[in-house]
């Protein structure tokens, strides 16, 4: 027996939204069927590029329609936490893209929200559901490299100066903690399960007031460590480096997840590759489809108790560098 359809609606057309809808379309049982936005315009245009069959000018309007069963949220930072609570009060599910909300007090808020209302809600840390990371927790699982005491993880490039552009611009939640460094973060506390006990960490603020990269040392209990760092003006390896007492796993540009390679002492290295033709985002849409079907509030592999301490963790970093967005903060 077939699995029933899953009815889509994408709330902000922009371009991670479009990477989105180009996923989606490799879902089997899904269906993209409303797009909404600020501008009427942007989405009718989007909605037209995908075969969407209604676009709308507010989320307000998208959390009312009836057909929609779920809605992937793709707007800019400061709007997510509006954008959700609309939807969820609409009895929407909702998967939101990271950073989830612009700090802890928000994504509190949400989550009550949801749970109140019991109402689907996940993070679309998309990189989690990669195969190859996958294959990494199934690895950490079996015990294969030991006991993990470090890791390193970082994911920078460089935009170039452009003061006004959303990366870099203050009003929009720019700077890099939150759009790229969110990835190493994230990650650290999927290897170690925990947030750290104790950060270390130093930022760069450039002229436009956002952190342009930083780099931070996590200490959790046992002297476990990791170290992550961040850019959007400057390239870095975007590698992340796991050590046990057993050996290696390696994963080069870690946050596309094509490959990973473990290295147990004294044993050849194995490497899983991943040559998918997507860029990975229709794992995450397969996952909150499978939890929309199982009947689950929120998924295992990225729980909400997770997403808030996560989010706890960058406000602690945040506060070292005495960086704050006052509309939010």
């Amino acid at each position: 027996m077939a699995e029933r359809t899953i009815k889509w609606g994408i709330m902000g057309p922009g371009g991670i939204s479009r990477t989105f809808a180009t996923d989606l379309k490799r879902v089997e049982g899904a269906e993209l069927v409303a797009v909404g936005s600020r501008s009427k315009e942007r989405a009718e245009a989007f909605a037209a590029e995908f075969g969407a069959k209604r676009a709308y000018g507010s989320c307000e309007e998208l959390a009312a329609d009836p057909e929609v069963d779920i809605v992937y949220v793709g707007t800019v930072h400061p709007a997510h936490r509006d954008n959700m609570l609309t939807l969820i009060r609409g009895g929407k599910a909702v998967l939101c893209e990271k950073p989830f909300t612009m700090n802890a007090k928000q994504a509190e808020e949400v989550i009550r929200e949801a749970r109140v209302r019991g109402v689907f809600l996940m993070e679309a840390m998309w990189t989690r559901y990669l195969p190859p990371i996958v294959k990494v927790r199934e690895w950490l699982r079996e015990g294969k490299i030991g006991e993990v005491l470090l890791m390193t993880a970082d994911f920078g490039f460089d935009i170039g100066w452009q003061p006004e552009g959303r990366l870099l611009n203050k009003e929009l939640g720019g700077g890099a903690l939150l759009d790229a460094g969110i990835y190493p973060v994230s990650f650290a506390s999927m290897v170690f399960g925990t947030q750290p006990k104790r950060i270390s960490s130093t930022a760069r603020i450039g002229k436009t007031e956002v952190d342009e990269q930083f780099a931070a040392l996590f200490e959790y209990e046992d002297g476990r460590a990791a170290q992550v760092a961040a850019a959007v003006r400057l390239r870095t390896s975007n590698e992340a480096i796991l050590y046990g007492t057993k050996g290696q796993i390696r994963i080069p540009d870690f946050l596309f997840g094509k490959s990973a390679t473990l290295l147990v002492h004294g044993e050849e290295p194995v490497t899983f590759t991943d040559n998918r033709e997507a860029k990975g985002y229709n794992f995450e849409a397969e996952e909150a489809m499978r939890c929309l079907r199982e009947g689950k509030k929120e998924s295992d592999v990225m729980p909400l108790d997770e997403t808030l301490a996560i989010m706890r963790t960058l406000d602690a970093l945040r506060a070292q560098w005495n960086l704050t967005y006052p509309y939010a903060d």
